[in-house]
């Protein structure tokens, strides 16, 4: 089964690398999909709620549904509306090591390290806002090796027979 898995993943993760742009639609679709599910469970739970937030959890549902259905209606306008805004975060991030480079009493290195990281990640945060396709690329590009990982190591455990650990009580330290 194990051997299955890895194999769908490693297939899957060659369609994001093929089809960058439709990984991002689909995960959208994906979002979109989990909001409305979340949003009509948050209405039905706040209608029976006895005590506590009842309209606010009631709020919170149609808010989730009314974003849901945005989101299931026009993908790809929130395809990019997501990896602007992610620009925007990694701007905010970039901005804030730099600035935390040149304020901080620590090791040169470090403070080097740390400048340097934030003018990447400024960087590359103009582009992901310029070029909104370059920035699904690079998202895709990212899932697309997690996956590709994911099923190597799944296909290598299920083809050698050991157990994979998938809850935190299942990883022991051998002493």
């Amino acid at each position: 089964m194990l051997v299955g898995l890895g194999v769908i993943a490693i297939i899957l993760s060659i369609l994001v690398f093929i089809h960058p742009v439709m990984t991002v639609v689909t995960i959208v679709y994906m979002m979109a999909i989990t909001l409305i599910i979340i949003g009509i469970e948050k209405i039905i739970s706040g209608m029976f709620v006895r005590r506590g937030s009842k309209w606010g959890t009631v709020g919170l549902g149609v808010l989730a549904l009314i974003f849901g259905s945005i989101a299931l209606g026009f993908p790809v306008s929130t395809g990019v509306f997501v990896i602007v805004m992610l620009g925007v975060g990694l701007l905010f991030a970039g901005i804030s090591h730099i600035v935390y480079g040149f304020g901080n009493k620590s090791p040169r290195w470090a403070r080097g390290f740390s400048i340097g990281a934030g003018a990447l990640a400024t960087v590359l945060s103009f582009l992901v806002m310029g070029a909104p396709y370059a920035g699904a690329v690079a998202v895709s590009f990212f899932v697309g090796i997690a996956l590709l990982i994911i099923g190597i190591e799944t296909t290598v455990v299920g083809v050698s027979g050991r157990r994979m650990p998938m809850m935190a009580s299942d990883i022991r330290r051998k002493i």
